[in-house]
Order: structure tokens, then C-alpha cells, then sequence
């Protein structure tokens, strides 16, 4: 078992998941201003701080991404963030992408960019605590989406990006995200979300990336959010299932999914069912942003010094998502 190897069983391993706070400054002032919260540095520490210090995130929570800003900041305490999360048993990782900008030659589509000086700041990072990293492609469904332009173009930043990052002893998340937006069916999904991730592995072999050193971080098989069609979790479960047993190599150790345009009960809800049908080697669980925290900054917006109550909120919903990990959730959990 090489190194990478233990790192990444050691994040997705017993029911443990990904707590993705990687909200950019931008993002991350949408959602402090929709919960009429001013938008600053100290806020976005405190809120971070409170959730990194919760309960959960000792037997819940095997890592958590961080963005640039947060890996760099000082707890109250007089700790690093990194070193607070390391406490908990969690590992720190980073979001080491610079975001999806206009795809040249297919303009409605994106590329993401961040590769000029990745091997440099990922020294810095390491340096920091970071142990794994993540970086996202996008797509879109349409018609003419994803181009194969698009399929290639990113598939091949992820690799190379895959590369830099092992060769820094971490652990990278390769995250093809086919997006929810639009009103293409399940089957559309599954048949754009299979070419998306086939491509990403030939990539990646290519590259000469270890498979068995990274986390994959897809979306789940869905109807598109404008969709017509409204199927079943159990439905959503199997045609999730089909698509990663014929995408994805059997080295890889395990899959933590996202839960883009999912409500936190449905994101819930869907892994479960994955993990009861779950038929391969996989180690199936969650890398969630909103769906772990929504609930949490709800609360804490009421009274950012009652960290009792955030906490209390996110230590459920983390419980939740891990016994989905699990195959072990049910909806009469929820209200316990």
C-alpha cells in the first residue's frame, strides 16, 4: 500500500467523508449576505472555525478542503486552521484550482485554469498541513454539450494537475462535475457523465497518475434541475452505480460524491441508496459543501456567538451523511 494510498482510505474510510469549505470569497460572501451576514474575513473564520471545532468531526469528518484564504488563517486559539483540523483526526486539504473561465473555441462552455505555478504553491501548501487537494472541471448538457473539446480539455488539466500533485506527496480529488442545470433526462446524464469520466481515467493513465492515490469526486446520475422527469432515489442509486462500475478502474479506492443542486435530505437520501445497492469495491461516500453546512449557517446567522446551537446542527447533519456512508440512514433518523 503506497503512501498516497493510506492517505486516501484514511479520508474515506469508515463511514467518513469530505467536508468541502472551499467556498471561494466570492461564494462564500453570497452566502454570509443571503443570511444577512456581513462578509469578512473574521466572519468567514469564525463561521469555519465553529464547524471545524464541532463534535462530528472526529468521527464523521476524514478531511476537509479549505480554500486559500482559510489555510493561511489563525484560530482563536493561536492555532492554524490546518492544525485544528489534524486535531480532530481529520486531514486538511486545498482547493488548488483558479476557477473555470470561458472555454476558447467553444465559449458557452468552461475550462478550468490554475496550472501556471501549481508545483510552487503546492510546496507552500504542504508546508501549510495540506495532505490532498482538490481541483474541479465543468460541464454543461445541451444538445451540443459537452463538446469534445471540452471533455478533452479538462480531462487533461486534471491530469496534469494529478501529476504535480502526487509528485508533492498528496493526494489529489479529481472532480468532473457534469452540472444539474438544464432539463435533460437521467439517461442523457448518465450517457455525458460516462464519456466525461471515461476521458478523465485515459487522461489520467496516460499521465501516469496512481490510481490508487486519488479520491473521485463525480455528481450523481440525475434529472436535470428544469427537468420534466422526476425519478426515484432508488433509480438515481442504480444508474449511478452502472455508470462508475463502467468508468472507473478498479484501483481507484473510493468516490466521494458531490451533492451539486441537491437539497441536504436529498443528498442524504441518494447516498444511502447508493450504499445499499452498492455492488463494487468502492468506498462510496460524501464531499459536501452545502449540503453539509446550509442548515448550520442558518442557525448560526441567528447568533454567531451561540456555537452551541451551530454546532448541534452540523454534528446531526454530518451524522446523517456518514450514516448514508454506510447504507445505515432512514428518514425517521432525522427527526430523532
Amino acid at each position: 500500500m503506497s503512501e498516497l494510498n493510506k492517505i486516501a482510505i484514511q479520508i474515506l474510510s469508515s463511514g467518513k467523508g469530505i467536508l468541502a469549505a472551499d467556498e471561494s470569497n466570492g461564494t462564500m460572501t453570497k452566502r454570509l449576505e443571503a443570511v444577512s451576514v456581513k462578509s469578512s474575513p473574521e466572519n468567514r473564520l469564525a463561521f469555519r472555525e465553529t464547524l471545524f471545532s464541532s463534535e462530528s468531526m472526529k468521527d464523521c469528518i476524514g478531511g476537509v478542503i479549505l480554500y486559500d484564504e482559510t489555510i493561511n488563517q489563525i484560530t482563536s486559539s493561536g492555532k492554524s486552521i490546518p492544525e485544528v483540523i489534524a486535531k480532530t483526526g481529520a486531514i486538511p486539504g486545498i482547493k488548488v484550482d483558479t476557477g473555470a473561465k470561458e472555454l476558447a473555441n467553444s465559449t458557452e462552455e468552461k475550462i478550468t485554469e490554475g496550472l501556471d505555478g501549481l508545483r510552487e504553491r503546492l510546496k507552500k501548501y504542504y508546508a501549510l498541513g495540506a495532505r490532498f487537494t482538490k481541483w474541479r472541471g465543468v460541464y454543461s448538457i445541451s444538445d451540443k454539450f459537452p463538446s469534445k473539446l471540452a471533455i478533452h480539455s479538462n480531462a487533461h488539466a486534471l491530469a496534469r494537475y494529478s501529476t504535480l500533485v502526487q509528485e508533492c506527496n498528496m493526494v489529489p480529488i479529481v472532480e468532473p462535475e457534469v452540472l444539474m442545470d438544464g432539463s435533460h433526462t437521467a439517461d442523457i446524464c448518465f450517457s455525458k457523465t460516462s464519456d466525461v469520466i471515461k476521458k478523465c481515467f485515459e487522461e489520467l493513465i496516460l499521465h501516469k497518475v496512481d490510481l490508487s492515490g486519488i479520491i473521485l469526486k463525480p455528481n450523481m446520475i440525475l434529472s436535470g434541475s428544469q427537468s420534466k422527469e422526476k425519478i426515484s432515489s432508488e433509480e438515481i442509486s442504480l444508474k449511478t452505480l452502472k455508470c462508475l462500475k463502467n468508468s472507473v478502474p478498479s484501483e481507484v479506492p473510493g468516490i466521494a460524491f458531490l451533492s451539486g443542486g441537491q437539497s441536504e435530505i436529498e443528498a442524504t437520501e441518494n447516498l444511502n441508496s447508493i450504499n445499499k445497492n452498492n455492488n463494487t469495491n468502492f468506498i462510496m461516500t460524501y464531499s459536501y459543501g452545502r449540503a453539509l453546512q446550509q442548515s448550520a449557517l442558518k442557525i448560526w446567522s441567528n447568533n454567531i456567538k451561540d456555537i452551541d446551537a451551530t454546532q448541534n446542527t452540523f454534528n446531526h447533519r454530518a451524522k446523517m451523511c456518514t450514516l448514508a456512508a454506510q447504507g445505515k440512514w432512514s428518514s425517521e433518523l432525522e427527526n430523532k
